[in-house]
């Protein structure tokens, strides 16, 4: 059973968050918030297994309550919810500790698939919308203050390793990686997993950020 914390200052959209995911029988609704300062507090209160995070909000917005749970080390995993695919805001929090995005017209069964994917530890942007979000906003975004130890981290990984980073960087699938280097699926997994083990990433959106923060990826010109 997965445990969701619902964040969101329209009540009707709440309400239609809970119907869906009440009516699946793998999640249950432990609360609800409706701005940033609330959702922190219940995130340490109840420690759901995912928060769905909408962005926009008053008072405390969403990507500071996400940096602040993801500080706090709170073990819940943030989905962020917005209503538009090119929102500047969505790139800061996925710096600021989330998981991954989805739209607001996702399908029920996209963001039933999208909670279970967070709770596993994965993310659920897919890699083309990845790119298309970093390629339009990575240039706008301050370089983070600790890029001397992010160089550290990325001197730890092997030659192999810093490849599949650089893949990944440009949203390339475990199945394209795979293809580009002639190894088996599972052997792309296993460098994902020590990459991100070495770099300190929750998981793969993390890991783009950290390849262009060092310029392992870069935007597309023009």
């Amino acid at each position: 059973m997965t445990t969701v914390l619902i964040v969101d200052d329209q009540p009707l959209q709440r309400y239609a968050f809970r119907l869906l995911l009440e009516s699946a029988p793998e999640t249950t609704v432990l609360g609800e918030a409706a701005h940033g300062t609330e959702a922190v507090r219940l995130a340490a209160e109840l420690r759901p297994d995912v928060i769905l995070m909408d962005v926009r909000m008053p008072g405390m917005d969403g990507i500071e309550a996400t940096r602040r749970i993801v500080a706090a080390g709170d073990r819940s995993r943030i989905l962020v919810l917005t209503t538009f695919d090119l929102d500047e805001y969505v790139h800061a929090a996925l710096r600021a500790g989330a998981s991954g995005f989805l739209l607001k017209d996702v399908r029920p069964e996209e963001l039933l698939a999208g909670i279970r994917a967070v709770a596993a530890g994965d993310a659920v942007i897919a890699p083309a919308l990845t790119r298309r979000l970093l390629d339009e906003y990575a240039q706008h975004v301050p370089q983070p203050a600790d890029v001397p130890a992010q160089e550290a981290r990325l001197k730890a990984l092997t030659d192999r390793e810093r490849e599949i980073l650089v893949a990944i960087g440009k949203g390339w699938t475990n199945g394209e990686i795979a293809e580009h280097f002639v190894v088996a699926e599972s052997t792309v997994k296993s460098h994902v997993r020590s990459v991100l083990a070495k770099i300190g990433a929750r998981d793969r959106v993390q890991a783009v950020i950290f390849a262009y923060d060092l310029g392992l990826a870069k935007p597309k010109s023009g």
